[in-house]
């Protein structure tokens, strides 16, 4: 692989977003980039504290690999598109917010796209697609242009579907597929591969692809599925086996790390609007009522907040990152009396992961199980929270109408919007020309706009989630004028002295009952 490394004293450039920054060293020459190793990544260090997190590629242990020109120079599709390559050395940045005083200090990626040279004779390439997981829109949108970028951008012919997950490599026969198979799925949601969760053997995996003499993956799942398939790159590196794994993130959450965002994502949003709408007629048509929709969002809020921030109907939404309380000064009780006696209903959107401790102290439940994606199990925090709500209304005799709406399934299994159907492609696309290019144990998505190459290890390292301190959340709360609940930690705690001290009252009156019984049973004794 062409690497841009100069001793120093030499001049270079680094390239983020499309502008390039020239640097000089304090001699007057060029800075250098050196290559090093931290924590297990493959970095080149620039000037100027610049760093670029590499990934993999096929030559790190097949050094003596043949290049071959890329067909895409020979495409009248492409014929007319200048600088159409992507060179060696263009990066893109993490963060484009700087500051002035060291503007190209920080962290870059390599800049996906289609390269001169490849590293596979396009007649040679056996390519297998696998989907894990949940479901999620866009799905069959991927599976299809990385089908079609293959077939019809690099001539490749021989392309198979891997049938039911990970588990499919070993368990099930596979799926040949050309571009008039897959022709119109992008109209359906789904995944016409099959999907499931679990079914990761690495060595079973492994042997599949080397039996079956494929040398491409392309692997499109969440979290554990992209770590899975990090395992399987690692495992093919150390057979020295010359297959490139590239990977396309899938979660309906958004709470993949470091790229904007997740493809099916805007969809989502966009369909939680008709069930946050059906929740608001439903409430304004009655006394005292309440439209109560839940909403994906397992460990991160980002659907229920910006569906929310879409509607403008919503009163009050609950979140993973926030925890919230019913009881007290500043409770979701309160603002719940508030708003109805204001405007005599209200709409509340929770997505699924929020109150989950609230709700395993309140029900006594253990909260350690989990899936076979290793996911945590959740209680149902809709149920919940209605239930809770029409008991607290009811103490007081005052009337509640609560209209329960989930549109999980709805939402997960349907196809995706105009504008995901255009990510998809950028997705499959980049997938497709980074594997072609030679690189491997990568992952694709944009990061402020433009399109890299992330190593896998970096987008599985930690989950995102919504940051309540910044101004989006900021806008939320403006726009719901819902309480923030930020005395959860000294509520709650007040809320605890106040039931232990409660079962201590009723352990001493235990202990005083069964004491005098006794104390009467041994009288009794001494009478007969």
């Amino acid at each position: 692989m062409p690497s841009n490394i100069e001793e120093a004293g030499a001049s270079g450039s680094i390239i983020g977003n499309d502008v390039t920054a020239s640097y000089t060293t304090e001699a007057g020459t060029s800075g250098s980039i050196i290559a090093g190793d931290i924590t297990g990544s493959k970095v080149e260090r620039g000037v100027a504290g610049a760093i670029l997190e590499d990934v993999p590629h096929l030559t790190d242990w097949l050094p003596t690999l043949q290049t071959y020109p890329n067909p895409l120079k020979h495409n009248p599709a492409y014929s007319a598109v200048k600088q159409y390559f992507v060179e060696d050395d263009d990066v893109v940045a993490k963060n484009i917010v700087v500051k002035i005083s060291n503007p190209w200090e920080g962290l870059y990626f390599r800049r996906s796209g289609p390269r001169d040279k490849i590293y596979f004779d396009t007649k040679e390439v056996r390519a297998c697609i696998v989907t894990c997981g949940g479901l999620c829109p866009g799905l069959n949108t991927v599976i299809r242009e990385i089908v079609c970028a293959l077939w019809n951008q690099y001539g490749v012919r021989d392309i198979f579907g891997i049938i039911g997950g990970y588990k499919g490599f070993y368990a099930r026969n596979t799926s040949r597929l050309d571009p008039k198979i897959v022709n119109d799925i992008h109209k359906r949601g789904g995944t016409i591969l099959g999907t499931s969760r679990g079914g990761h053997d690495t060595s079973k995996i492994v042997s599949s692809i080397e039996d079956r003499s494929i040398n491409q993956v392309y692997i499109i799942g969440g979290d554990g599925t992209q770590k899975g398939a990090d395992c399987i790159y690692e495992e093919l590196r150390r057979h020295g086996m010359k297959v490139a794994v590239a990977g396309i993130p899938k979660t309906i959450d958004n709470d993949i790390d470091v790229i904007d965002k997740s493809f099916g994502f805007d969809t989502a949003v966009e369909e939680a609007q008709r069930a946050i709408n059906a929740a608001h007629t439903e409430a304004e048509s009655i006394e005292n009522g309440i439209g109560l929709v839940k909403l994906m969002g397992r460990y991160s809020g980002y659907i229920a907040h910006y569906a929310t921030l879409a509607s403008r109907d919503v009163d009050c939404c609950l979140i993973p990152e926030v925890p919230f309380y019913l009881e007290g000064e500043g409770g979701l009780y309160d603002f719940v009396h508030h708003r109805l006696r204001e405007n005599g209903h209200m709409v509340i959107v929770v997505a699924e992961g929020a109150g989950q401790e609230l709700m395993a102290e309140s029900l006594d439940l253990l909260n350690g199980s989990i899936d076979a994606s290793g996911n945590r199990l959740l209680h149902d925090i809709g149920l919940w929270l209605c239930q809770k709500l029409k008991d607290h209304f009811a103490d007081r005799k005052e009337i509640l109408n609560i209209k329960y709406i989930d549109p999980t399934y709805m939402i997960r299994a349907i196809p995706s919007n105009a504008a995901d159907n255009v990510y998809c492609t950028l997705l499959a696309h980049s997938a497709v020309h980074g594997a072609m290019a030679g690189y491997s144990g990568f992952t694709v998505g944009p990061v402020n706009g433009r399109h890299a190459y992330i190593p896998i290890h970096r987008v599985t390292e930690k989950q995102r989630c919504v940051n309540t301190s910044d101004r989006m959340w900021a806008r939320l709360l403006s726009s719901t004028n819902q309480p923030g609940f930020l005395q959860y930690e000294k509520v709650m705690e007040a809320k605890r002295k106040k039931e232990a001290s409660k079962f201590l009252k009723i352990s001493d009156a235990n202990d005083k009952r069964d004491s005098n019984n006794s104390t009467g049973q041994n009288g009794t004794s001494g009478v007969h």
